[in-house]
């Protein structure tokens, strides 16, 4: 549904220098340990303004701690020159609560280094808006349900910040065009059965507001959640929406409405037997600076490589306990254990085959 920026599939495709080095790397230590993660996803906040039924990091504990500036400044610069292309801001807290979240976007984009931001958009600093905007690739504001009952139902906030989130989107596209920004805005929605109902009045509301796109996905258990509320969640009665949706669409509001995600929930992982996208093309750096190689093992320490505030980023990547996990996930992982629809499983249905390509590949 005029998918125009792979939300829906993956982007591995435009990266094939860096495929191409873990191919020929794949299963040999000193080669592998200088392929760098492509994206990482940074939270700069431990503690949230909310407390969603959904949330997939509950089991993190919303703690007040925080990434300090200087030293994210000087790790953001070392990972731009080793090869580091984009950080979503976003992981188990809410960005927008840290301070300094302004300059972080602003020391990334100087490193060479794309930005996203996932964020409720709620606690928005209007007077930090211009150097966000500047900065930042796109902004994608988690708003989940489409009138204000039912988003402080799932939030588990008040009804005023359903309307303080469209009001601080009202205003970040008013200093976009003030500001000639290039800056992509949109909105995410999580298909709940609280929410259903109100996705077609939602999407008119985004569209009359001017976002540039809503993106409808499904619900992913996290493995160590405490919320099971939505767990096992059936997507077909809810597939029909995808043709109301596509009705509203225009060329300036794009509507991703997730339904291939959404029908890979059963059978998920049919067609790939290992992860082989972990721990090479993305990473995740936790509020308390700790260095990961998959958001869905936070807090696991085999997951975990080293900490920014002890140690330059190179050494993180290229630690023992790095080599430790490759040689876990190849040999001892079961990735049926693993989320379900996790960010990279389109990426690793795409390496499984590269490693495992039928007999007729040659035939272009």
């Amino acid at each position: 549904m005029n998918d125009v920026f792979r939300i829906d599939s993956h982007k591995l495709l435009f990266h094939p220098m860096r495929v191409s080095k873990w191919f020929e790397s794949f299963g040999e230590w000193e080669k592998e340990k200088e392929i760098y993660p492509i994206y990482v996803e940074v939270s700069p906040y431990g503690a949230c303004n909310h407390r969603c039924t959904f949330c997939g990091v509950d089991y993190m504990g919303y703690k007040n701690i925080k990434i300090d500036l200087e030293i994210y400044k000087k790790t953001i610069q070392e990972m731009g020159t080793l090869g580091v292309k984009s950080v979503m801001f976003a992981g188990e807290g809410e960005p927008l609560l840290h301070r300094d979240l302004d300059l972080m976007i602003e020391a990334t984009n100087n490193a060479g280094v794309d930005v996203g931001i996932t964020t409720n958009f709620v606690p928005l600093k209007k007077e930090k808006l211009e150097r966000i905007l500047k900065n930042t690739t796109w902004i994608k504001a988690s708003i989940n349900a489409g009138n204000a009952e039912s988003y402080a139902k799932i939030h588990r906030t008040k009804e005023d910040d359903f309307y303080k989130a469209l009001d601080n989107l009202k205003e970040a596209l008013k200093a976009r065009e003030q500001t000639k920004s290039n800056c992509t805005i949109g909105v995410q929605m999580l298909l709940l059965p609280q929410n259903y109902k109100s996705t077609i009045e939602f999407a008119l509301t985004l569209k009359e507001v001017g976002v540039d796109y809503l993106v409808v996905k499904p619900y992913s258990q996290h493995l160590f959640s405490k919320t099971r509320e939505y767990e096992g969640l059936d997507y077909k009665e809810y597939l029909f929406l995808e043709k109301s949706l596509k009705d509203i669409t225009s060329d300036k509001f794009s509507i991703i409405f997730r339904a291939d995600t959404m029908r890979k929930l059963d059978g998920n992982r049919d067609s790939y037997k290992k992860c082989y996208s972990t721990p090479y093309f993305w990473g995740y750096i936790s509020a308390n600076g700790d260095v990961y190689g998959c958001s869905c093992y936070l807090s696991d320490e085999r997951f975990s490589y080293g900490n920014i505030n002890k140690s330059s980023f190179k050494e993180i990547w290229q630690s023992q306990k790095r080599r430790e996990n490759i040689a876990f996930i190849q040999n001892e992982l079961d990735i049926k254990k693993c989320r379900v629809n996790c960010r990279m499983d389109s990426i690793n249905r795409y390496l499984w085959e590269l490693k495992h390509p039928n007999s007729h590949v040659n035939f272009i």
